[in-house]
């Protein structure tokens, strides 16, 4: 892929994810469902990033090799990254994630 391929993906792929992150926290907050809402960043940018990359790859008939497999899951990894925004707000998820099952 190329870099300006890679940029625009990112780019829609932190949209949408800032986009459904916000629906779901506003549902769950309805629902009064405690939530981390890094970790909600974290799984939508993951479904987002790594799902939209497959279907760029299918659409443009790009072969799942290993290599462009590893390139989905760091899209992945890059779009959960772009959508928090910042060291402190993904140190701050790391912390949480270390936190899971301890309550």
């Amino acid at each position: 892929m190329f870099t300006t391929t890679i940029m625009a993906l990112l780019a829609v792929f932190a949209t949408l994810t800032s986009l459904l992150t916000q629906g779901l926290k506003k549902f769950l907050d309805e629902m009064k469902i405690r939530y981390a809402s890094n970790i909600l960043v974290l799984i939508c940018s993951l479904v987002i990033g790594c799902g939209g990359t497959t279907l760029y790859y299918v659409n443009y008939q790009v072969p799942f090799n290993a290599l462009n497999s590893v390139y989905l899951a760091l899209m992945g990894i890059a779009n959960w990254m772009v959508s928090m925004l910042g060291y402190d707000k993904v140190k701050q998820a790391i912390g949480q994630i270390g936190t899971i099952g301890k309550e």
